[in-house]
């Protein structure tokens, strides 16, 4: 792959990822005039907090991701490239992609996290986990294929294996997933079947603490427990899982016999980071200073769900969430306008502040009108949460066709109860073990 330059004397900061951090750090480095390159193995900046919501069939991929180039269409200073970093060269200045090395003057690390199993791979193809598109179709075919293999199944206990789907990890995914299902299962899709009923689908959530949202309020998190109960979700709280098979889920000495399990227990960052040759912390993520940089190279940033990141004021962690990705991108990209603006004018840099971090609450959606909110020490439940998590979330789609496209597959949900997503994709032959009857 080869990125041109197109100005010798401009200096190049190299941007990899074009997440929520990575795209902000880009933003603040318009009009510059520098070479600002962003570097993707995906063509497309993705709206992770709404994935769910594909994989339950409440939208469209398209919905949710919006081409990077178009994002930067008038940004004439960014260049868009479609790669996967190999590793980073620190003392080479230089990135490698494919075999080939790419300069850099600065470097923004936002390649984000992916699924960990703790130890666990082989769980991954009986688990699948939820980061990326290709994630969440392959979540919604399996669950809605779930329904269709009941629907012809005439023996009892295996019948009631398709239709029993087993969430692990009760964070906001997990609650969000085990919300949705329930809600289809129960509410949306009893009228689409002949031969089952879908109401008696179980929908469990297992969680190895002691309540489910732990980042949240005690408040909060009591309250989704009541939600998710209340739609019929099984929750089964400081609970371990030992074995993952394709038949079902061992928790100690209980087996659950389930043809569905999704992971939502735990991520790790990515292996990018391992490259730098620096200190990592226990979950893969580069140990950063409070400017967000790396130990002895001051134009290297690692930011987002990739940096181990304290917030200057507060000394705890930055958590792993959109709205630190995004801070600690525009926190970066204003670091490299100061000191840029600096050298043109022949003065020295100036000093760094240390990053510090704006949390603005946190939100969970359960299902229709039941969702959890707690911001600026305000804690919301119920319709007044769940209008509140709605607009948060269509405010931050990039681009307006998103909005306008979200809002409404929202509203037609709404109002008919009916999700229009639910198509099955990939392969979908079902042995048919009981002759079609038409009604």
């Amino acid at each position: 792959m080869g990125i041109n330059v197109t100005n010798k004397e401009a200096e190049r900061i190299l941007i990899v990822g074009g997440g929520f951090g990575g795209v902000s750090a880009a933003k603040e480095l318009k009009d510059l005039p520098v070479e600002v390159g962003v570097i993707d193995r995906r063509n497309y900046h993705l709206f992770q907090p709404l994935l769910y919501q594909v994989a339950t069939a409440a939208l469209n991929p398209s919905d949710i991701a919006s081409p990077i180039r178009r994002i930067f269409r008038h940004q004439k200073n960014v260049g868009v490239f479609l790669g996967e970093v190999d590793q980073v060269d620190l003392s080479g200045q230089c990135i490698r992609i494919d075999g080939e090395s790419v300069p850099f003057d600065y470097l923004v690390l936002a390649a984000g996290a992916t699924h960990s199993y703790f130890g666990n791979d082989q769980w991954a193809k009986y688990a699948p986990g939820l980061k990326t598109i290709d994630d969440a179709t392959e979540i919604r075919r399996r669950f809605l294929l779930a329904f269709e293999a009941a629907e012809v199944e005439t023996d009892p206990e295996a019948r009631s294996a398709c239709l029993t789907f087993i969430v692990v990890g009760a964070g906001p995914t997990g609650c969000e997933l085990a919300g949705a299902m329930a809600e289809i299962a129960h509410n949306i899709i009893p009228a689409d079947f002949r031969h089952i009923d879908t109401t008696t689908a179980r929908v469990i959530l297992i969680e190895g603490g002691p309540r489910v949202l732990g980042a949240m309020s005690e408040k909060c998190s009591k309250a989704a427990h009541e939600q998710l109960e209340s739609l019929g979700v099984e929750i089964m709280l400081n609970t371990s899982v030992t074995e993952i098979q394709e038949d079902g889920v061992r928790c100690g000495e209980t087996f659950v016999a389930a043809q569905n399990v999704l992971w939502a227990a735990g991520v790790k960052a990515s292996p990018l980071g391992e490259s730098l040759g620096v200190e990592l912390d226990r979950s893969g993520r580069v140990i950063v200073n409070p400017d967000l940089s790396i130990p002895e190279h001051p134009n290297v940033f690692v930011i987002g769900d990739q940096a181990a990141a304290k917030c200057a004021k507060t000394g705890k962690p930055i958590p792993g969430v959109a709205q630190g990705a995004m801070q600690g991108g525009a926190f970066v990209g204003k670091i490299i306008r100061k000191e840029f603006e600096a050298k043109q004018r022949s003065e020295s840099s100036p000093k760094r502040n240390a990053f510090t971090y704006f949390d603005k609450g946190n939100l969970a959606t359960i299902g229709r009108n039941k969702a959890v909110a707690d911001a600026f020490g305000v804690k919301l439940k119920g319709l007044p949460a769940w209008i509140i998590w709605a607009a948060v979330h269509i405010l931050f789609l990039v681009n307006f066709r998103s909005k306008v496209a979200v809002a409404i597959s929202w509203c037609w949900t709404y109002l008919f109860s009916d999700r229009g997503a639910r198509l099955i994709t990939g392969k979908s032959k079902i042995a048919i073990k009981r002759p079609p009857k038409f009604e």
